[in-house]
């Protein structure tokens, strides 16, 4: 009887020796060959005798496919790069990708000359590096033990070109000279209204514009009404605590939040009345203890003259929050904290003039939006970590060019001089026409002069803030 091909494969299976279970396969014997589950040796002796039966014995059933395939791990030779260097009597040196490589990475460019060794070793010497700035830190001594603040590197040098640019550079004229809380009060006031008036100004100005509070603060001088007939109007507690508070919240609807601010000015008004003898609290956890009142509002209007006059912190507001961090002095999170970390460092003498120092920069040079770091000493010194470089170089660019106004030519004897001068002279008057049309607009410019400092370091009316 014929036999079939797949009865002679079923009896090899029942004839190869010990009964062993195996998978059954349909698949060629060439491709079971590569998956044979032997050692070297079996493996061997199988390609060469080309048997496949004892191959397979080995591969239990339900073992999986990649459990028989052995992987071997082949690794790559480490290649050594070198510089190639040119020999002044051979060939020159054929130069690998590899070679290529390490020269772009390690910055060197190779010079087909003889003192090619010489050359690595000068380009192969680090650059000098700049000069480091440190933030405020806490040190202590080894002696006695004590902990100080050391204040950040350079500050000093910053402190003193910031009042520069303040006083006559691009940061003069801002809004706070003129508008801020502290100028907002009535001068022909009594000093307990004056001091009511600060207070109101500096609860409007959290969140708005000096601009704006100015205004607001108009409308309360001259439209708040009297609290009884014979009354004088205008801003104070008794009219104040009088006032529909539709009506107030309508004079000041200007500012920012003004619907909460309605509430807190009526709260407050009766609290001090009640608690304070109608007059703002003396002391900084007073002032806070008032509803929309916070550190910053209670430390400027104890500082300021319209105020009680003591320095009894700084007041940090988002300007010099923003901006002494941008510096690099300190890593804070909120404008608390960077009234402590600046406390724990800062001169007293200055605590008070640094509000309405940064304040004014931060509404003239370096903006929240639009840095003008161009037109800043800081940044054009390098002094300034967060300086936009396209900027600074441009600045630097523009201040070269108004630098080379005086320029000396000598006049040759065919008289070409003249000619030359007066080309020049139209350069000169091209490039101030380009200065003065990228010069940023919405600056407060103002006839009055601008104020000085008092007692050589702070300066009198200037803690208004910006918001």
């Amino acid at each position: 009887m014929r036999t079939s091909r797949v009865a002679k494969e079923t009896s090899k299976y029942f004839d190869s020796g010990p009964a062993t279970t195996v998978l059954p396969r349909r698949s060629t014997r060439s491709s079971l060959a590569r998956f044979a589950h032997t050692d070297g040796s079996a493996a061997a002796a199988t390609k060469g005798n080309g048997n496949v039966d004892n191959a397979d014995a080995d591969l239990a059933f339900g073992s999986d496919i990649e459990d028989a395939v052995k992987t071997t791990v082949t690794r790559k030779r480490k290649r050594t790069t070198s510089l190639a260097q040119s020999s002044p009597r051979g060939p020159a040196t054929r130069t690998t990708r590899a070679e290529v490589k390490t020269e772009v990475e390690t910055g060197i460019k190779t010079e087909h000359d003889s003192d090619a060794g010489e050359n690595l070793d000068a380009k192969l010497t680090p650059k000098p590096r700049g000069r480091v700035r440190k933030p405020a830190r806490k040190t202590t001594d080894a002696t006695t033990g004590e902990t100080k603040v050391e204040p950040p590197s350079d500050w000093e040098e910053v402190y003193r070109l910031v009042k520069e640019m303040r006083l006559t550079g691009p940061a003069a004229n801002a809004a706070v000279d003129t508008m801020g809380c502290e100028r907002l009060a009535r001068p022909d006031a009594s000093a307990r209204d004056r001091r009511f008036q600060t207070l109101v100004a500096l609860m409007l100005s959290s969140q708005t514009k000096d601009t704006v509070n100015a205004e607001a603060m108009a409308r309360l001088h001259n439209e708040l009404p009297p609290h009884k007939p014979g009354a004088p109007p205008g801003l104070n507690l008794e009219n104040m605590l009088a006032v529909d508070p539709a009506l107030l919240n309508e004079l000041i609807g200007k500012v920012g939040f003004h619907n909460n601010k309605t509430k807190y000015l009526k709260q407050t008004a009766s609290i001090l009345q009640s608690d304070f003898a109608s007059d703002i609290p003396p002391t900084v956890a007073g002032l806070c203890s008032l509803p929309g009142v916070g550190p910053k509002m209670a430390h400027l209007c104890m500082s300021a003259a319209n105020g009680w006059g003591r320095v009894e912190g700084v007041g940090v507001d988002v300007h010099v929050h923003r901006i002494t961090n941008l510096w690099g002095w300190h890593a804070t999170r909120t404008p608390e904290e960077t009234r402590r970390v600046l406390e724990a460092w800062l001169p007293r003498d200055r605590w008070r003039e640094i509000n309405w120092l940064l304040v004014g920069f931060g509404q003239t040079v370096c903006l929240p939006v639009g840095r003008r770091c161009g037109d800043c000493e800081l940044g054009l010194r390098g002094l300034c970590r967060a300086a936009e470089r396209g900027k600074v170089a441009e600045g630097r660019r523009r201040r070269a060019a108004l630098e080379r106004r005086e320029v000396k030519v000598e006049v040759d004897v065919d008289g070409e001089g003249d000619g030359k001068v007066k080309e020049e002279e139209k350069e000169e008057q091209e490039v101030e026409v380009g200065v003065e049309e990228e010069k940023v607009v919405g600056e407060v410019v103002t006839d009055e002069p601008v104020p000085e400092p008092l007692g050589g370091t702070e300066v009198k009316g200037e803690n208004g803030t910006g918001g």
